[in-house]
């Protein structure tokens, strides 16, 4: 069976064509700068990677693109193999805890979230009614990224502002990555053979949240209310005192819509070292006595190690596992040594020699981590969202 797992943004549109339930991948792409006059995509088969340019006026015009290069490249014969698709909307507020078969309340909640992801969700729906339109037969599913964490108990969501915030303007902590973190719970209840799991999952990119798993299920999590809150990330500033904005609005005389934008996209990494937002770029300028980038390093792990610790003592030391995934957690590797010497006070012991080993661009790509003496093992599993949103649209689908 043919499902397509889609991701949406505001002026992109990604996509991965599976044959379930083999989940085989059959092909990839991506689709940039969508409405640009030097709009261009991406595509993926066979072992083969191929770059057009075209120029894609809306979003209608790149999902119509997907399914040319699909019956180009005989992805598919026909629409009619295609029986699912899954769209990936960042934003579900506290009406969904997994995913849903789209219908016209389900674009209508879409809608009226909005509000809480301005930048996400009407880019969502342009791409869910592009994709209809396109293959009008399939079924098509909605997979949102705040649905996972939807079982935090009512002390780890609710804000201490007045209650009615949460009750009359739904202010209160949903968290985000919510695919990602469900996938990899998936992936260690496989390994660990056992569905009620407790983990600490450190889904660390350029974006980046941990969560705390008991019994398989979303206790707490570091993003909130919007996906900067938490950790420092790579130009998002993460946790801060909200005293600062005033005050520094006044300094700079500038609007809130334009503090809203340094601290989504000037913060960060970037913000603290001046330079660059990369994880690899701020450790090769810490190698090269930068003193800024050693500091945003300092205060990245800082940050992540004090999560660690807090979710370690809300699950009452009972951790089957720490996961490191995404970009940084996969490959970092110095990163992740950094993490877990901070925390060897845990009992968590690193085996440097598996560390090294592992990284998603050498052949070994997952693995433990830790020495077999450690008190709490640490793995590296790769996330697969696309594959997490494929599995979710194949059920509804059978």
């Amino acid at each position: 069976m043919k499902i397509l797992a889609v991701n949406t943004g505001s002026s992109s549109l990604k996509f991965t064509a599976y044959e379930m339930p083999e989940e085989k991948v059959l092909m990839t792409g991506t689709f940039e700068k969508i409405g640009l006059e030097d709009s261009f995509y991406t595509i993926k088969y066979n072992g083969e990677k191929v770059k057009k340019e075209v120029f894609m006026p809306t979003h209608e015009k790149a999902a119509n693109l997907v399914i040319e290069e699909l019956l180009n490249n005989k992805i598919v014969d026909s629409l009619e193999e295609i029986k699912g698709v899954g769209h990936r909307v960042v934003h579900g507020g506290d009406r969904y805890n997994g995913p849903a078969i789209i219908d016209n309340k389900v674009i209508k909640d879409i809608e009226e979230l909005a509000p809480l992801a301005p930048l996400h969700n009407p880019a969502h729906l342009i791409g869910i009614k592009a994709m209809q339109k396109a293959i009008p037969a399939a079924t098509h599913a909605v997979i949102f990224d705040t649905a996972f964490h939807q079982t935090m108990p009512k002390e780890n969501y609710i804000y201490s502002v007045p209650y009615s915030w949460y009750r009359d303007y739904l202010v209160r902590r949903y968290g985000f990555h919510g695919t990602s973190h469900k996938y990899i719970t998936g992936v260690m209840q496989e390994k660990l053979g056992k569905k009620d799991v407790n983990l600490i999952i450190c889904h660390i990119g350029s974006g980046g949240s941990l969560s705390a798993i008991k019994n398989g299920q979303s206790i707490n999590t570091t993003m909130g209310f919007s996906p900067n809150a938490g950790i420092t990330m790579g130009t998002r500033c993460g946790d801060i005192d909200y005293s600062m904005i005033p005050y520094i609005m006044k300094k700079l005389n500038v609007d809130i819509d334009k503090i809203d934008n340094i601290l989504n996209k000037e913060s960060g990494l970037l913000g603290i070292s001046e330079k660059c937002s990369d994880c690899r770029d701020i450790e090769d300028l810490e190698a090269k006595g930068d003193e800024k980038a050693a500091l945003a390093n300092t205060i990245y792990v800082k940050k992540i190690v004090n999560y660690i610790a807090q979710y370690f003592v809300e699950l009452e030391g009972q951790v089957d596992a720490i996961v490191m995934t995404a970009g940084t957690g996969e490959n970092g590797r110095e990163f992740r040594e950094k993490v877990l010497d901070k925390i060897s006070c845990l009992g968590v012991k690193i085996d440097k020699d598996e560390n090294n080993k592992i990284a998603s661009y050498l052949d070994q790509k997952e693995g433990i981590i830790t020495s077999s003496d450690s008190k709490v093992p640490c793995y590296v599993i790769p996330t697969n969202e696309e594959l997490m949103i494929a599995r979710e649209t194949y059920t509804f689908v059978k």
